[in-house]
């Protein structure tokens, strides 16, 4: 006589499973897009305090702030337009040779004063890339 009982998974087990694993893996989801958004506010803040000590070494020795017009790019090469500085060092006040971006790829905007009269303010417009905001979209400046 055959055994005609077969084992393995019945369709309502496999579905279960596959609901299980379909809610834990939006569960990571969502966790892994909050780290993602805390990582970049994390660095943009690390870059935008780096870039405030660069300015703050290039004043030191230079005796001014860059401009406006001549912006953070003054950090990493000579500027060609007035005030020149005079004792400009060879390789610029940055370890690249590039000014970064902040961490959504956009450019950090320069003021000289700042926003509250503080001598130069560097900013990110966070993830929205617009002034203001909340959470990721929250501006971060180095006045703060």
């Amino acid at each position: 006589m055959k055994n005609t009982h077969t084992h393995g998974f019945s369709l309502i087990e496999v579905l279960v499973a596959l609901v299980i694993i379909a809610i834990m893996g939006s569960v990571v989801a969502l966790n892994l897009v909050g780290t993602t958004d805390e990582a970049k506010i994390t660095s943009t803040r690390a870059e935008v305090n780096t870039l405030a000590s660069a300015l703050t070494l290039y004043q030191s020795q230079q005796g001014t702030l860059p401009t406006q017009q001549q912006g953070l790019e003054a950090l990493v090469r000579k500027p060609a337009t007035p005030p020149i500085p005079p004792r400009y060092p060879q390789g610029g006040y940055l370890v690249s040779r590039e000014v970064p971006t902040d961490a959504w790829g956009r450019p950090y905007v320069y003021l000289v004063p700042g926003r509250e009269n503080e001598p130069f303010e560097i900013i990110s417009y966070g993830a929205d890339g617009l002034e203001g905001g909340t959470g990721p979209n929250a501006d971060i400046s180095s006045a703060d």
